[in-house]
């Protein structure tokens, strides 16, 4: 890997720590700790969830890209679009509920859709580059 894709792999490492916290979180509106209707719950939960296996997939791309010697600019920008959904998705589901009784989501449910086009950009990127990368080797 090279220094760039290293550090950013660093970075993303640590913002697992973030995710930890927002399971923390989580627990206590399950647990009935922290008040919070079945909408908020339900779209708590999606933005944890989104928030980790996001995450994972965007150091995999990193990783397959790195190891597949593909050549820049589509070394870096189909990881880096999995990896900014994976920052849209989780705040689309959290932003869109908050306040106190929340019946449907708000304005920045549009965030997730958002982050579902980066995320397909991103993924078809990575896929194509490994592809030609693969076939010219």
């Amino acid at each position: 890997m090279n220094a760039a894709s290293t550090i950013t792999a660093g970075i993303v490492v640590l913002t697992v720590i973030t995710i930890e916290s927002g399971g923390v979180f989580l627990l206590r509106v399950v647990g009935g700790r922290k008040p919070a209707n079945a909408l908020q719950t339900s779209f708590f939960r999606a933005g944890h969830a989104h928030a980790g296996v996001l995450v994972i997939l965007g150091l995999v791309t990193l990783l397959l890209t790195s190891a597949a010697d593909v050549a820049d600019p589509w070394a870096w920008l189909g990881p880096l679009g999995v990896l900014i959904a994976a920052i849209l998705m989780p705040a689309g589901f959290f932003l869109s509920v908050l306040g106190r009784d929340p019946q449907r989501p708000g304005r920045l449910v549009a965030l997730v859709w958002a982050g579902a086009g980066v995320l397909a950009l991103g993924l078809a990127t990575t896929g194509v580059s490994l592809v030609v990368t693969g076939a010219t080797a």
